[in-house]
């Protein structure tokens, strides 16, 4: 499933085709969303912006469209009503004089007014958005304290979409070997420092990713991999979807065990208990 950075980079890549335009025409794949067509037919986009992994792009008469890609959603843009050959569903189209949003596979869609957001069964949960450009180190800590967190181990607290919005299976791997941290390890174990570090993690990785494109990876090295002919792919992580292969550190091979059906990927050399942990 995409993670924050991919979806906020597909809310760039929309905005920039619909955004401050009028939407000449609009499609809904689903039927109950149908009436909608002619409601925000002629609307001006005025705003697509990220919630986690969800999008909401927003018109002038109030209403907002929501969708969440889940695990097959894909966006694509292009000149208007130019459909790329595929062999998905289209769920959802947004047409103007020069350009076209096109939504494929997700099925999460709702049309929503202003005032229906906070009510929405996803959006109402979340936390605050990783990528937020308010979020701060210590708004991150004060969460770890949070009674719903400190006891929980962090393999389950940073996929919890009410703890930090935007946070997935590949950025919870990166930033747990980042930190040192194995998935077990609960808030409650941690001194202020390391809670402190973890905190930085979480939000400079986010943005990291997000501005490269999804590299979590030390920036020169993965420059360096990529300048040797390693795929990007092989190249953006430090250990996920690394198992059976050397950590980047200390040669350790990284191994890969599962959280909620998930796989999590670590270096048990690197992400261990440490002086900056306590045992009460």
């Amino acid at each position: 499933m995409p993670e924050g950075p991919e979806i906020r980079r597909a809310a760039d890549k929309i905005a920039k085709a619909i955004k401050d335009k009028t939407a000449k025409d609009i499609f809904f794949g689903q039927n109950h969303l149908k009436p909608f067509e002619k409601i925000l037919r002629g609307n001006k986009v005025w705003a697509v912006e990220s919630r986690g992994k969800a999008i909401l792009t927003r018109f002038s008469n109030g209403l907002n469209i929501y969708s969440h890609n889940q695990l097959y959603g894909c966006w694509h843009t292009g000149s208007a009503y130019e459909f790329p050959n595929s062999s998905r569903q289209l769920r959802l189209a947004i047409h103007n004089n020069t350009h076209s949003a096109l939504l494929y596979s997700a099925s999460d869609i709702a049309v929503l007014a202003d005032d229906e957001l906070q009510h929405h069964p996803f959006l109402q949960k979340l936390g605050p958005d990783v990528l937020s450009s308010e979020i701060t180190t210590d708004q991150v800590v004060e969460r770890l304290h949070h009674p719903k967190y400190h006891r929980r181990q962090l393999g389950g607290v940073l996929t919890d979409q009410s703890f930090v919005a935007g946070l997935g299976n590949y950025l919870r791997c990166e930033i747990l070997f980042v930190t040192g941290l194995l998935p077990k390890t609960t808030a409650r174990q941690c001194h202020p420092e390391k809670l402190m570090q973890l905190a930085e993690v979480i939000l400079k990785l986010s943005q990291q990713s997000y501005t490269t494109g999804g590299i979590t990876n030390n920036l020169k090295q993965a420059q360096q991999l990529m300048n040797e002919g390693a795929r990007f792919e092989d190249a953006r992580f430090y250990v996920f979807r690394r198992a059976g292969k050397p950590c980047y550190r200390c040669g350790t091979p990284i191994e890969r065990g599962t959280a909620n059906g998930q796989g999590l990927y670590f270096c048990p050399n690197c992400q261990r208990f440490s002086a900056t942990c306590s045992f009460p």
